[in-house]
């Protein structure tokens, strides 16, 4: 790669700046040269043609923009004189082939995970606990104030504690025919129990009956995700999420029911009390059963890995965001699942995706998901084009197109194998697009959903975001970022911009870290900091 300078695709009439540009420099590509004519920070694009109002901007190889005031040759691209532009696409599909990478590496290879009744295979083992209406949101909270300390997970203290303290001493009693004082107990009591996960949510009444199907399917999701044994259910009774529509939702990802869901209903108990002890005393039991599943090994292709950029920056397309693409060609030829989300950052890039489409009928879905996407955002005066935020532009991200046609790349070149509307359940092997916003919580909360066991999320300017089911892995874009935002990134993909690697070499070394988290050897910051972010997407504008 070059020192300070690149051009992404031959066909390009732009430049990225590896580094700061200064006028008077004169910057190589391929076998041209091009003078700079003003300051060009790092991550920023200069002109490789004199370009007039009007003219488009092409960048990987395709309109990325268009100019609004001349644009000398060597010139800085700004908010000042270009504008978001894309192609045009249509459902027709013009089929392309691509040279995958060689997975043969990679074909006897394993991480030891969690092996379900229905064939998926977790990387942790957790218990849910979630309400089906936000009036039982406090419910929730004095459950898991009540068992986390207690069980090991975390520190808190309500009156439930007692109760829960008197079970303990009682499984004691049946597993080692003796007591002891819990309350000075520090290990877990259930050490092949990763965790409880609690989710609370907004939703469930009070919306559009669609809301609550919406919701139940992805509590359903969440269910039937591999890293999920169990789950604990508090319901008021009178919501339109009903736990009728959720069974409907769970039995559409898993016909035989495979794992225990215990179902509370506060209007039918009474009182709280007997709501409470009911909740907790059978979720100790389903705890008990949980513990007695252990890490066996797993083919790779058990693995279901979400790609997710955030917080992306000039660098993310060219660094960070390929390697996960590497990635998830790699998993597509093992037998694994990837998915691409994010709809509002495919924008400009619909027409590549459309042509990868392995047939007409997922080409048609697709295209129907963009297009009411984008009607959507149109009714209340909006549009993709408004995607990028105010770190991407400074940044380099100055149009969506730009944006998209970076975060594109962490989809690979591979075929697209199926595409779902949120929050349907990725079951076929391959790239999957899913149809959700391109905020941070609301698509990794949606992959979480459609059964991803793993998460993999570019940042360039840093992100805190986890997730409460499935590990999020934080992968810097540039070296600064992961020397200055250590705590929160797990991998550092910047050597791929200054040349110390390359993409395959990296996009290897992170497939080795994702073994490593999937078998529970290693957490990442986000599972070490807690950071259990849920926020289910209402189906409204949202970019």
């Amino acid at each position: 790669m070059p020192d300070n300078v690149l051009q992404i695709d031959p066909r390009d009439n732009v430049l990225v700046a590896l580094s700061p540009l200064t006028p008077g420099v004169t910057v190589h590509y391929g076998s041209s040269s091009c003078v700079v004519t003003e300051n060009i920070p790092a991550k920023q694009k200069l002109a490789l043609v004199d370009l007039k109002p009007g003219d488009v901007v092409i960048m990987y190889g395709m309109v990325v923009g268009e100019a609004t005031q001349p644009i000398a040759r060597g010139g800085l691209l700004s908010t000042r004189n270009i504008r978001h532009r894309a192609g045009g696409y249509s459902a027709e599909r013009h089929p392309v082939s691509f040279e995958l990478p060689d997975a043969s590496a990679w074909t006897s290879r394993t991480f030891m995970g969690y092996h379900r009744a229905d064939g998926q295979v977790g990387t942790r083992n957790y218990w849910l606990v979630l309400p089906l209406v936000f009036c039982e949101n406090r419910n929730v909270d004095r459950m898991r104030e009540a068992l986390e300390e207690e069980l090991g997970y975390g520190s808190s203290h309500n009156s439930y504690r007692p109760l829960v303290r008197q079970m303990i001493s009682q499984q004691s009693k049946t597993s080692n025919g003796n007591s002891h004082e819990a309350s000075s107990r520090t290990d877990r009591i259930f050490p092949n129990v990763d965790g409880i996960r609690f989710l609370t949510h907004q939703g469930g009444c009070g919306g559009t009956r669609q809301d609550a199907q919406a919701l139940c399917g992805l509590l359903a999701g969440y269910i039937h995700h591999p890293n999920v044994a169990g789950a604990t259910v508090l319901s008021l009774g009178c919501q339109n999420a009903q736990s009728s529509m959720l069974m409907d939702e769970l039995r559409a990802r898993d016909p035989k029911l495979t794992k225990p869901v215990l179902f509370f209903d506060q209007q039918r108990s009474g009182r709280e009390t007997v709501l409470m002890t009911g909740a907790l005393e059978q979720t100790f039991a389903g705890l008990v059963e949980a513990n007695r599943v252990t890490r066996a090994p797993a083919p790779l292709s058990a693995l279901t890995v979400g790609l997710k950029c955030g917080g992306s920056d000039g660098f993310s397309g060219i660094s960070a965001n390929p390697a996960l693409g590497y990635i998830s060609d790699l998993l597509g030829e093992l037998g694994g699942k990837s998915i691409l989300s994010e709809f509002p950052e495919l924008h400009g890039v619909e027409q590549e995706l459309i042509n990868r489409c392995a047939s007409d009928q997922l080409a048609q879905r697709f295209y129907d998901l963009m297009q009411a996407y984008s009607a959507r955002a149109k009714a209340v005066h909006s549009g993709f084009e408004m995607n990028p935020s105010p770190g991407n532009i400074e940044d380099g991200l100055i149009t969506d197109a730009i944006k998209s046609a970076g975060a594109a790349r962490k989809g690979g070149i591979a075929p697209v194998r199926d595409v779902l509307d949120f929050p349907q359940y990725a079951k076929t092997p391959g790239l999957t697009l899913l149809c959700t916003p391109g905020n941070d919580v609301e698509c990794v909360t949606a992959q979480a959903g459609a059964g991803a066991n793993l998460v993999l999320f570019t940042t360039g300017l840093g992100t805190p975001t986890g997730n409460p089911v499935a590990p999020v892995m934080k992968i810097s874009t540039n070296s600064q970022l992961a020397e200055r935002m250590a705590d929160i990134i797990d991998f550092n993909a910047g050597g791929i911009v200054t040349g110390e690697t390359t993409i395959s070499k990296c996009a290897g070394q992170l497939l080795d870290l994702c073994i490593d988290v999937a078998s529970g050897n290693r957490l990442t910051k986000a599972e070490e900091f807690g950071q259990n972010d849920f926020i289910p997407w209402k189906r409204g504008v949202s970019l």
